[in-house]
């Protein structure tokens, strides 16, 4: 798991660990020890192809990796740095780590949940450059999902609203807490659902979305890949 230093990520480690996950490896730029032996800390930032490459090494085998570490800084598209660096964590960092241990997924046919937002649906103007760098990931996370399905890996997309964490400490709207959106994503993840909507505001969409026509398309593209396997 990136991202688990704290907010969902922190919530992540600790609701994994209560539904008694062996093995639990939390990377973080700067790992921090955990009070549980389960726990595995790993120094990994996202953006270092290098750190990534050593964490694989260390983690023997994968059930379910979850690409959590992520970027949100208020801005108004005025500097294209900002725009890259949210590119840079949101969407290549959530590549980079899933090539990496694609590998080992591939062996235990296991799991990629990526933490998108509400945000790659419909654009947050006081976080433009968050909102183009999540849509980004969702829309890489529709297409792993057509392109590993052959190989028995499953690719879960979390769409969350508002969550109580630092990224949101600004806006004053209804939050959920943390520790609820951990819960519901290893529901989701328990219950195969593709786009899991964890939380009060997200859910509120969830049918009309996997309803709508945008999740039938999806699906109909998704058909292209069976029938004309892409080879390289």
């Amino acid at each position: 798991m990136t991202g688990a230093n704290r907010g969902i990520g922190q919530a992540l480690v600790e609701e994994a660990l209560r539904r008694g996950a062996k093995q639990v490896y939390a990377g973080r730029r700067q790992p921090l020890a955990h009070p549980d032996r389960r726990v595995t800390p790993l120094t990994l930032d996202v953006t270092n192809a290098a750190q990534t490459q050593e964490a694989v090494e260390k983690v023997e085998s994968l059930d379910i990796l979850i690409n959590n570490a992520g970027l949100g800084l208020y801005d108004d598209l005025s500097d294209r740095t900002a725009l890259e660096r949210h590119l840079a964590v949101n969407l290549f960092g959530t590549y980079g780590v899933t090539q990496a241990f694609l590998p080992l997924l591939t062996r235990s046919r296991g799991a990629i949940v990526n933490i998108a937002s509400l945000a790659a649906l419909a654009a947050v103007p006081l976080m433009p450059a968050y909102s183009i760098s999540k849509a980004a990931a969702f829309s890489l996370s529709q297409s792993l999902r057509a392109l590993l399905a052959g190989r028995g890996v499953r690719v879960h997309a979390v769409l969350t609203g508002p969550v109580d964490t630092d990224m949101t400490r600004g806006l004053e709207v209804p939050k959920a807490s943390p520790e609820s959106v951990a819960r519901a994503i290893f529901d989701g993840v328990e219950k195969g659902e593709e786009d899991i909507f964890p939380d009060p505001m997200s859910e509120s969409m969830a049918e009309s979305w996997r309803n709508g026509a945008g999740k039938t398309l999806e699906r109909q593209n998704a058909a292209l890949v069976q029938a004309e396997p892409v080879t390289s």
